[in-house]
């Protein structure tokens, strides 16, 4: 699934060599050898990468991957909290509009919950875990992602992307702050939901006093979305049948999964978004989408995507899922949406969508693009 790197280390890591000398040029790396930051300038030297677990307090040698650090544009706060990437969109990566997709945005989010717990020490088998969580056979699964954007980035921005965590008795959140590079303007927010599930069983498991420690070291206090009664919390309303629009019969590519050969959660904000209008497509850009999470799919397995228009009665405060009201009274259009099991009908995932109508561009051709 989606970001099973997107939660925090059981081991802490500690860059530098044995004299307690910098490995990058540019991080700060004290005599004690504690962790500052991650730099991706040029290795001055091959040293290897001294990583002390916290579980274990065994201190292990791992060869430095110094290609990889010369090409990732990231750091790492001091107290291993906070991490912090930057990403060039590629011409690959923008859709219709000239402009990162979706699942752009979200591969970032992935890809960056992933380097900051590889950053801690965390296990790099994918699925990000503890030494206790490995020991008693426990994964992470997601079961909510809310991303908001405000302004999409076109080819060739630069995107930088903040992340960090907190925990509660029974969940663990990453959350995700985007931002324009060159103006330093905020141009998304997002934040997941995290429960732990026995790999074996595939039943869910609450914090234990031994993993909550292990956790609590790379937690912090911020919020993405500190405002109360946000979006993200907001809950999702069933979609009933019959569906407004529909597409039926969606097949996994072998492309579509993950290393831990399950469908990726990127995958399922695209199957949501495939029952959409063309003519929604057209003329408005999507401002959020939630998903809740409600079960596991596999290659073998077809889905079906089902969307209905949703609208809230502004005397009433009662939701349907009609299409009696365009807009909300910000101008917004909200979507509900279904995925679910071809062969059985079963929920995989609900969401909700809000639609904005897409800003005036240019007409030349070349719109968006140069620099």
């Amino acid at each position: 699934m989606l970001l099973r790197g997107g939660v925090f280390s059981a081991s802490h890591a500690v860059v530098g060599d044995s004299h307690g000398n910098c490995r990058f040029p540019g991080v700060i790396c004290p005599p004690t050898g504690k962790f500052v930051a991650v730099s991706c300038c040029r290795p001055r030297r091959s040293h290897a990468l001294l990583v002390s677990s916290v579980a274990s307090g065994e201190v292990k040698r791992k060869p430095q991957t110094s290609l990889t650090h010369q090409l990732r544009h990231s750091t790492l706060s001091e107290d291993g909290s906070t991490y912090n990437e930057k990403f060039i969109v590629r011409s690959y990566e923008v859709g219709i509009n000239k402009t990162a997709t979706i699942e752009t945005i979200a591969n970032f989010l992935q890809e960056v919950g992933c380097n900051h717990a590889q950053s801690v020490g965390y296990s790099t088998d994918g699925f990000s875990t503890t030494f206790t969580m490995r020991k008693l056979c426990l994964i992470w699964v997601t079961t909510r992602m809310h991303i908001e954007i405000y302004k999409y980035p076109a080819w060739h921005d630069v995107v930088e992307v903040e992340t960090f965590g907190h925990i509660d008795s029974i969940a663990n959140y990453r959350d995700w702050i985007l931002k324009d590079h060159a103006t330093g303007e905020v141009i998304g927010r997002a934040t997941s939901k995290w429960v732990m599930m026995n790999q074996d069983t595939r039943r869910l498991q609450r914090f234990t006093d031994e993993t909550r420690d292990e956790y609590l070291r790379y937690v912090t206090s911020r919020l993405a979305f500190p405002e109360e009664n946000n979006a993200s919390m907001t809950k999702i309303a069933k979609l009933d049948d019959p569906a407004q629009h529909s597409k039926i019969g969606l097949v996994p590519r072998r492309a579509d999964l993950d290393m831990n050969q399950h469908i990726n959660n990127v995958t399922y904000i695209g199957w949501a978004l495939e029952s959409m209008p063309q003519e929604i497509i057209d003329s408005h850009e999507l401002q959020a989408i939630t998903l809740d999470f409600r079960r596991e799919c596999h290659q073998d397995d077809a889905a079906d995507s089902l969307m209905s228009l949703y609208t809230v009665s502004r005397s009433q405060g009662t939701t349907d899922a009609s299409p009696s009201t365009a807009e909300d009274e910000n101008g917004y259009l909200q979507f509900l949406h279904l995925v679910r099991l071809s062969k059985n009908g079963f929920e995989i995932n609900r969401g909700r969508t809000v639609w904005r109508k897409k800003p005036a561009r240019s007409n030349s051709c070349y719109s968006g693009y140069i620099k």
